[in-house]
């Protein structure tokens, strides 16, 4: 197994250029296991019984699948074959628009055995958003469904699906997925240039064998394409190696969460969040992984995941930090009703997990859980912060670094740091850095991404803080961090006693530039987002201000705060703290088709609180 884990040639170096963090081209930055070469989707499927469940799926419907190991493999071969009928080859590119359904999962892997590059969208990015992504990488294949449900109610995706193809010339072949209907109208597919569904598409590969044919290449061959949230601009085009994402994501299952062969494991995630290809790498630890499409908390049934989790017995269940306030807020209590037997970790990442929660998961969800925050990101796509079964778990931190990863704290200076928050750098290359971003040649892009700040050092754009024995608080986004008075601010220092009342659904944070008597001066605005039919009087406010005075500092406490019914979020569910920043200015907002709820961005335009 160890020897199939790898490929079947031994590499001839472990690396070249350990020295050259930011190379002057990607060709001369690090190099990772010269001369190996292996199959992502390979290692995914080998380990195993035959018989042994792959994936079980459940939707917020209530339907359930269930794909053992060997039911898998016959479909990746079918679809691996299917694609190379139409001539996919090693480098060429294979895109989803999809729900966190089976399909993907086959889909993806499928591509990966043929050594093509895989890149995906789930159904709630719009049709702009979706174009600025894929258009850039020009895929010759487009897998998409008909649509998608959430929160009880029927989204149709064909006319979306209809504009991308025509807005992407070299897409060749459109494989839609029914969702919505059995099977779509032909009329409908015949509007969709090279439309066909899936099971037609699938009879291409007619005569595979159980187990898919893979082309086993060089450890930094691309394998998957992801993107940033595109809120500032274009969303780059984040290339990630076959090699240095199955290592990093195997060290972080079996490491870091003590993962095993036989367990199920859980992440809410769509297909357009990178938890959604670290979820899928669990494959290659023999455990099950378990995909839910739907919304977390779907009207008719709020506690619907840990449901969900109790019945097909979740040993590890992962999630966002905002879902577990969100449980908490509504009085959910687990371990009254499901019981979870046989949960043991809850991991959390997306946001910081506040004091609260960590509390809230010991007391309401289940006594003596492993509680792991994580923290990475899509330009890793994994983690520099998260969890250790071998360490205390401490309220209100990550438990340690990542192995390997020689991740630190730099003040302003470039100095390290301890116990006082600052800029999360990495100072040493590791396996699961970006090969590359897609159309830039000569890497300038990706030098100032990530290495222009602190030369030579990876900074990472997360504000942080390394604890006495060495856990990690990470404060928010260093772009989104506050100033008041010369003091910096976290915004999750806010978020974290701000939402810890009643009163408070979620609540954002920023500066505002402000000129009085001719003289520029910044302020800091909170906006809350309130339960039920509460309004935001006076009393609240001084409520809202007396906590952050009395829990965090003078400086904390802002000078407005304002009641709204929505705050915008990223398609992959995180606060959009800058797209906030410049509507309140008058200023354009790049790139709205990334957020999932562009249309919050109007409750900021022009209130009259901001002018006073």
């Amino acid at each position: 197994m160890a020897e199939e884990r790898v490929g079947r040639e031994p590499w001839d170096a472990v690396v070249d250029g350990f020295g050259r963090m930011a190379p002057p081209s990607p060709e001369a930055g690090p190099r990772w296991f010269r001369g190996a070469r292996l199959n992502y989707a390979e290692n995914l499927l080998r380990p195993g019984a035959g018989d042994a469940p792959a994936l079980i799926f459940r939707d917020e419907q209530g339907r359930r699948g269930e794909w053992s190991r060997r039911e898998l493999s016959a479909a990746v071969s079918r679809m691996s074959t299917a694609f190379r009928a139409l001539g996919i080859r090693p480098g060429d590119c294979v895109a989803g628009f999809l729900p966190n359904i089976p399909e993907a999962v086959v889909a993806m892997l499928a591509a990966a055995a043929c050594g093509a590059v895989w890149t995906s969208c789930s159904p709630d990015f719009g049709t702009r958003a979706v174009i600025d992504r894929f258009g850039q990488i020009a895929p010759r294949i487009l897998v998409a469904a008909d649509g998608h449900r959430y929160a009880g109610k029927e989204f149709d995706g064909l006319a979306t699906v209809a504009a991308i193809t025509e807005a992407i010339p070299a897409i060749e072949c459109v494989v839609v997925v029914p969702q919505l209907a059995e099977r779509p109208s032909a009329d409908r597919l015949a509007r969709i240039r090279g439309g066909e569904t899936w099971s037609h598409f699938l009879s291409r590969g007619e005569g595979a064998g159980p187990e898919p044919t893979y082309d086993r290449l060089p450890f930094d061959h691309p394998l998957f394409v992801l993107y940033s949230s595109g809120t500032t601009g274009a969303p780059k085009c984040i290339v990630h190696g076959a090699g240095g994402t199955l290592l990093q994501h195997v060290k972080e299952h079996l490491l870091h969460t003590d993962l095993r062969a036989g367990e199920r494991i859980f992440f809410f995630t769509t297909c357009g969040w990178m938890m959604w290809n670290w979820l899928v790498s669990a494959l290659a630890a023999g455990a099950t992984i378990v995909l839910y499409d739907g919304a977390p908390m779907p009207p008719q049934s709020p506690g619907a995941l840990w449901t969900m989790a109790a019945e097909e017995q979740v040993n590890v269940f992962g999630t966002s930090a905002k879902f577990l306030a969100l449980s908490e807020k509504a009085g959910l209590r687990p371990i009254d009703t499901d019981r979870l037997p046989a949960l043991r970790t809850i991991l959390s990442t997306g946001s910081p997990l506040a004091p609260h929660s960590f509390d809230y998961v010991s007391r309401d969800v289940r006594s003596g859980v492993h509680i792991a925050s994580i923290s990475g990101g899509t330009d890793i796509i994994s983690c520099f912060a998260l969890g250790n079964p071998m360490l205390p778990v401490r309220r209100g931190e990550l438990q340690c670094r990542g192995l390997g990863m020689a991740v630190d704290v730099f003040d302003e200076t470039g100095t390290p740091v301890r116990g006082a928050p600052g800029e999360l750098v990495c100072t040493r290359p590791f396996p699961s850095m970006p090969v590359r971003f897609w159309n830039d040649p000569g890497g300038e892009k990706y030098r100032a991404a990530y290495f222009e700040f602190f030369p030579g050092v990876w900074r990472h754009g997360d504000w942080a803080e390394i604890t006495a024995h060495d856990g990690v608080i990470i404060h928010g986004r260093s772009d989104a961090t506050l100033n008041p008075g010369g003091v910096r601010i976290g915004t999750a220092e806010l978020y974290r006693l701000v939402d810890e009342l009643d009163e408070v659904i979620e609540s954002v944070a920023v500066a505002q530039e402000t000129t009085r008597d001719g003289a520029v001066d910044i302020r800091m605005v909170l906006f809350v987002r309130l339960i039920g039919s509460l309004a935001l009087d006076e009393a609240l406010q001084s409520k809202i201000r007396a906590k952050i005075r009395a829990e965090a500092s003078p400086h904390h406490v802002p000078q407005v705060i304002i009641q709204v019914t929505d705050i915008p979020r990223t398609v992959s569910g995180k606060l959009s703290e800058l797209a906030v920043r410049e509507v309140i200015h008058g200023r354009p907002v790049v790139n709205v088709g990334a957020l999932a709820n562009p249309s919050a961005l109007d409750l900021y335009r022009n209130l009259p609180e901001l002018s006073r």
